[in-house]
């Protein structure tokens, strides 16, 4: 994949067969679930006699529902298997469950169909843990980004597709329901032909014994992923954004039948709004990374949706149109816009926040264990989307107007992610990072790639000002142990993220010999357990401009635990509001100007006899060279 082109994948036999199997099976479960939730909230008494808002929610529930109960089993499977072989067998039960789904539609056999709809959530929970484990199989580490972008991008185009289709073909007389029937059963044969080209994609554990107890794998599966911090946390945050699409999308129906006044087009017009946000914003992801994995957009994401989730509420109280509208009338209301646009940046936030999740997941979990790491984020899904569906109802119940479940939605997750980004403080970290290389400063580097992505290493670098840590850790490809100095480290407020990202703090002998010494120590141990470690041998920020001498400290980690050495330097961030010398620093940052270019040169390792203070010091001398 080139850099600028993430759609090349789709010209490449290792990626594109697998992306169109993908893309019918989300078309094709919605285009099944949209016609059945239209006919229900439009002809429903034709059908049943059951509250229409507890069938929008039970319906949703019920196809998430295997999730929770198979996904364990399904990712022992996809890591036992081939891939490919696997994928087939999935689309061959897809036409089985199409075709009793058929017979439900010409025989108004509603129960039947409700069959089908937790067939096909078995379906995809056999065919999740494929999903997202194909992806780091066949795909290089700085594509996955926008493979997963693409990826998320065609789910959700199917997603749309598949509701247009469906509320819009179920609808039509005399025969909407005969061409559902045809139409699902016609993508599920034309899902089982692309994925017949899928490429070989070898089982990472051919020898594992399956354990067909799906709850004791449950719990074994969700026990192995809670010992990855990282990864755990992203399982969750990965499983609050279903919850809170969960929610959202399960009120459409009734939120444009009741609250707009629409007809089933403006339904229909709401669902195309939310999955063309989403698409762009998977999209977006991979330019807004840099091609890397970059967990800083995830708190991005998380804003964004609470944002426009209250602002969706607002919107929804001040929209007073009552009169009875199809798609283009409702466009033509006052206020209608606004919705549209809420609706719009919901979806672009939750693409921004779900795929950097998607990818960090394929990036830090076990090789051997994609699969069932991603099933254990198929159950936490299921499990979040269940519990959304039960909230949803009790909400209704309980008097609650559509409008405001949109509103306590926002202010749950606001909640959520400000406690999960508080475990994990890298993700904020990451976002500070982000933020400001893309707005005070136009970042650019050089040879980042030479940035080890495995494996124990140290990282030196010239000190310019306050935030090189920050610019470092943007350029990263995984965390960083940072040495710093153990006043900066005590900062209130700053100090328990320092400690959560595992900083080592460091003070000189003549001020506290013993923290100097346990600096050491924990700079080895880290070492020892393949972390990389960034240090600034100068010991002190430059107030000149100019490289100050490197100190000896960096012999002393490098003599401890001989380990490459990878020379970088900052060059740009010399003058800003956020370096040190004489002068007035607001002049220094503005005479520069506002959005200053910025510089992190990488250079090759170099070997640990030969990484002295002086060679090292010489070394980023080069890479700084002449700043212009």
């Amino acid at each position: 994949m080139s850099q600028s082109n993430q759609f090349s994948l789709l010209g490449q036999r290792r990626f594109a067969p697998f992306f169109w199997t993908q893309f019918l099976g989300a078309l094709n479960d919605n285009v099944f679930k949209t016609a059945l939730l239209t006919i229900l909230t439009y002809d429903a008494l034709s059908w049943t006699t059951l509250d229409t808002g507890l069938l929008n929610n039970l319906i949703p529930g019920l196809f998430i529902l295997p999730f929770f109960l198979f996904s364990a089993t399904a990712g022992q499977l996809a890591d036992k298997m081939e891939k490919g072989r696997l994928a087939r067998y999935v689309k061959l039960l897809e036409i089985v469950i199409m075709g009793i789904a058929a017979y439900g539609w010409m025989t108004h056999h509603l129960w039947l169909l409700v069959v089908a709809v937790a067939g096909m959530g078995i379906h995809s929970t056999i065919f999740g843990p494929v999903k997202y484990a194909y992806l780091p199989q066949q795909l290089k580490p700085q594509e996955l980004v926008g493979g997963n972008g693409v990826i998320e991008m065609g789910t959700f185009v199917g997603i749309l597709l598949g509701e247009v289709l469906g509320a819009v073909l179920v609808v039509q007389k005399p025969f909407g329901l005969e061409t559902i029937a045809f139409v699902t059963i016609g993508f599920a044969i034309l899902g089982w032909l692309t994925s017949l080209a899928i490429p070989l994609s070898p089982a990472p554990a051919p020898e594992l014994k399956i354990n067909w107890n799906p709850f004791s794998e449950m719990v074994r599966n969700l026990g192995f992923s809670r010992r990855n911090r990282p990864v755990f946390l992203s399982i969750l945050g990965n499983s609050w954004f279903w919850f809170y699409g969960a929610i959202v999308l399960a009120q459409f129906p009734l939120y444009a039948k009741n609250y707009l006044h629409g007809d089933h087009s403006v339904f229909v017009l709401l669902l195309m709004v939310f999955s063309v946000g989403i698409g762009v914003g998977s999209l977006l992801c991979e330019r807004l990374s840099g091609h890397k994995v970059e967990i800083g957009l995830v708190p991005f994401g998380a804003i964004g949706l609470s944002v426009f989730g209250l602002e969706l509420y607002f919107a929804s109280v001040s929209y007073s149109a009552t009169a009875a509208v199809d798609m283009s009338g409702f466009i033509a209301q006052h206020g209608s816009l606004r919705i549209l646009f809420d609706c719009l940046m919901i979806g672009v936030f939750g693409g921004l926040y779900i795929v950097p999740l998607f990818a960090l997941i394929q990036t830090r979990c076990d090789p051997q264990h994609v699969s069932r790491t991603i099933a254990g984020m198929n159950i936490m899904n299921s499990l979040f989307m269940v519990v959304a569906a039960l909230l949803a109802m009790v909400l209704l119940r309980s008097g609650f107007t559509i409008p405001q479940i949109f509103l306590v939605t926002a202010i749950l997750n606001a909640i959520v992610a400000t406690y999960i980004f508080s475990l994990v403080p890298e993700f904020l970290m990451r976002f500070l990072a982000w933020m400001l290389i893309h707005t005070i400063h136009r970042v650019r580097t050089v040879n980042a790639n030479l940035i080890p992505k495995d494996g124990a290493a140290v990282l030196v670098c010239n000190h310019v000002s306050y935030v090189d840590a920050i610019v470092i850790m943007a350029a990263s490809p995984r965390p960083i142990r940072f040495v710093m100095d153990h006043r900066i480290f005590k900062t209130p407020v700053l100090s328990w993220i320092f400690r959560t990202a595992k900083a080592i703090p460091i003070a000189p002998a003549k001020e506290d010999p013993w923290l100097m010494e346990k600096a050491y120590i924990d700079i080895a141990q880290a070492l020892h357990e393949g972390d990389l470690v960034c240090i600034f041998p100068e010991g002190k920020l430059t107030s000149t401009g100019e490289i100050n001498e490197f100190k000896g400290g960096i012999k002393k980690i490098i003599d401890r635990t001989p380990v490459q050495v990878f020379p970088m330097a900052l060059r740009g961030l010399w003058g800003s509001l956020l370096t040190r010398g004489s002068g007035n620093p607001f002049h220094r940052s503005f005479k520069r100007g506002l959005f200053s270019k910025l510089e992190l040169a990488v250079g090759e390792p170099i070997a640990a006899e030969l990484a002295t203070p002086e060679y090292l010091q010489q070394r980023v001398s080069e890479l700084r060279g002449e700043w212009k």
